[in-house]
């Protein structure tokens, strides 16, 4: 993986944004809209993921007059593999040209090309109300085998994930206590852990603890375990040179679709139940 020293950064994308600054890059990390890894030097280190992020970042500002909370929620879709074209709810040019001066952070801000036209992923084109005949297919709101593989360089420190999700320090120790979170090597958790910090906040609020939500980690990890058991033998024959499937993107397709099956069978249990 290359990282690129904010100097580099700033030289890329001034090709498109000659206005840009560091001040500007900067004050874009501090809204949390990038997340540059840190040298041991202190320095800022960027993937070539952060550089896209910040065009993406740069580009909605410039063109669709996007405010900070509508990109963030745009990134956050993007992160979790959905499309992050035009938010739900309407015209990105009208609803979302008021936001605050503030959020558009220094003068030299800019943003390009959108991210493309049309409904996000897995939302229904229809204008229709939510009585239709045509219900849309189970799996078309879940990540596709493409989505689950795709790696994000979200790194957070314990306080800032808490400062992300609003976890206090007690709930924080019992998401990593039950195996909910966990932290790599250098003490940091990835943008995954993101994503499961956020829901478990939400269903804190709903009376679910920690202790009553691991039985999800542990059904998750059976299942990737049951995946790769499967799979075993597949791993073994292209180790010794066959051509075979790569199985990574069979795990991850066997994967996709046990999670198609498990809305599949919550939706039918919830069918039962009324």
């Amino acid at each position: 993986m290359t990282l690129h020293p904010i100097g580099t950064v700033l030289r890329l994308l001034r090709q498109e944004f000659p206005e840009l600054t560091v001040s500007k890059i900067r004050f874009l990390e501090t809204e949390g809209l990038v997340l540059p890894q840190r040298r041991e030097s202190g320095q800022r280190a960027f993937t070539d993921e952060d550089i896209d992020r910040l065009r993406f970042v740069l580009r909605a500002q410039r063109d669709r007059f996007w405010p900070l909370k509508v990109i963030k929620a745009a990134l956050d879709r993007m992160d979790l593999g959905l499309d992050p074209s035009t938010p739900a709810g309407g015209s990105d040019q009208t609803r979302y040209a008021e936001g605050s001066p503030s959020e558009q952070g220094p003068p030299s801000a800019s943003p390009g090309t959108d991210a493309g036209e049309g409904p996000a992923a897995g939302e229904s084109g229809s204008t229709g109300g939510s009585g239709s005949d045509h219900p849309e297919p189970v799996g078309a709101r879940l990540p596709t085998a493409g989505q689950l593989r795709r790696r994000r360089t979200i790194r957070l420190t314990p306080s800032e994930l808490r400062e992300h999700t609003g976890l206090d320090v007690a709930a924080y120790t019992q998401l990593k206590a039950f195996g909910l979170i966990r932290t790599d090597a250098s003490g940091r958790h990835g943008a995954d852990d993101l994503d499961v910090a956020r829901e478990c906040t939400t269903l804190a609020a709903h009376g679910l603890e920690p202790r009553h939500l691991r039985l999800f980690r542990v059904a998750a990890d059976r299942e990737i375990g049951l995946a790769q058991q499967i799979l075993e033998p597949v791993r073994r024959r292209r180790a010794r040179g066959a051509a075979d499937a790569d199985p990574e993107q069979l795990e991850a397709e066997i994967l996709a679709r046990t999670l198609a099956l498990h809305v599949a069978l919550v939706r039918a249990g919830l069918g039962q139940t009324q």
